[in-house]
């Protein structure tokens, strides 16, 4: 699909060269394994408990989707139990391809013993018809595939990469996973967001400021079904905006209707009504009829809006 261009804005090169200076003078591989040195006390002796957690597993299966937190949960496990740890991306259709192309990038950078599963979570009637409680069916196939899995490893335990801010999001898949037996050894250990992230850049991981990203089926509104069509339609639409110079945390949110409903983070609204006509045929040519700009900067789970939750936070890291 051909894209268009949207002009960046007057300091968007001085930005990318900065990024690009920083990006050379990253920690190099020999930087993964070094300690907390420059953390605070109480982060220190969390990733110490995590680690002494880990260590004492018989080994591990990992979900490794490639962000920040499966990223470090991944290596620590790495590191404490070698061979015996295993990270596993689950690839179905409501992964990106460009997250599924970056995990497979990290894990070998990383240098994890690394595996790709396919789940079929689309198979499910309850998963597709997108209620409010999605997410438990999702966690449930994810967490049986791995489980199968973690069988033929040596009956290890599923470990899944939670932090204790997760814990007060809707995330219904959570207390699923939880109720099938996979473990959350971040959250035991009383790692937060910032914890986690302090700890993946101090290992110089090269995951520590990824920004979250969600499956495609959280841009579908409740009550959209889930298709490979419509996950495919999202996805592309967001390439296109990435490839038209928008960056950070936005999303193109399917409100049904063939209307797509577009999330950028502050900084990026008034560049993209100056040149809203370049972003509609982008849309359009992904397959949207319509196309909206909200005015409300990007916020993580907004369509949870209408299941009567508290507002959440915008940009939340």
């Amino acid at each position: 699909m051909a894209h268009a261009t949207v002009s960046p804005p007057p300091d968007a090169k001085a930005l990318h060269d900065a990024r690009a200076r920083q990006d050379a003078n990253a920690p190099q591989d020999a930087a993964l394994s070094g300690g907390l040195a420059q953390s605070d006390d109480g982060a220190q002796s969390k990733v110490a408990a995590l680690r002494e957690a880990l260590a004492a597993l018989p080994g591990a299966v990992v979900a490794y989707s490639g962000g920040v937190d499966s990223s470090l949960l991944a290596y620590l496990a790495h590191q404490e139990l070698g061979d015996r740890a295993l990270a596993v991306t689950a690839d179905s259709p409501s992964l990106a391809r460009s997250e599924l192309a970056d995990a497979r990038a990290q894990a070998e950078r990383l240098g994890l013993r690394y595996r790709v599963v396919q789940t079929q979570e689309l198979d499910d009637e309850r998963y597709t018809v997108n209620r409010g409680d999605r997410c438990r069916f999702c966690k449930e196939e994810l967490v049986s595939v791995l489980s199968a899995v973690a069988a033929e490893a040596g009956d290890w335990p599923v470990l899944l990469g939670v932090n204790t801010d997760d814990l007060g999001d809707h995330r219904p898949g959570q207390a699923a996973a939880r109720r099938m037996g996979a473990k959350f050894p971040m959250v035991d250990a009383g790692l937060s967001k910032a914890d986690v992230r302090g700890a993946a850049h101090e290992l110089g991981l090269p995951t520590s400021d990824k920004p979250a990203s969600a499956c495609l089926s959280s841009r579908l509104a409740y009550g959209v079904t889930v298709t490979r069509e419509a996950l495919r339609r999202v996805e592309d639409a967001e390439d296109a905006l990435r490839h038209a110079g928008f960056g950070g945390r936005f999303r193109v949110r399917d409100q049904g209707g063939d209307l797509a409903r577009i999330e950028l983070e502050a900084a990026d609204i008034p560049r993209a009504a100056t040149h809203a006509s370049e972003i509609v045929a982008l849309l359009k040519d992904a397959g949207f009829r319509y196309v909206t700009l909200d005015l409300e900067p990007y916020r993580q789970g907004s369509h949870n809006a209408v299941l009567g939750l508290p507002r959440l936070r915008t940009a939340t890291p």
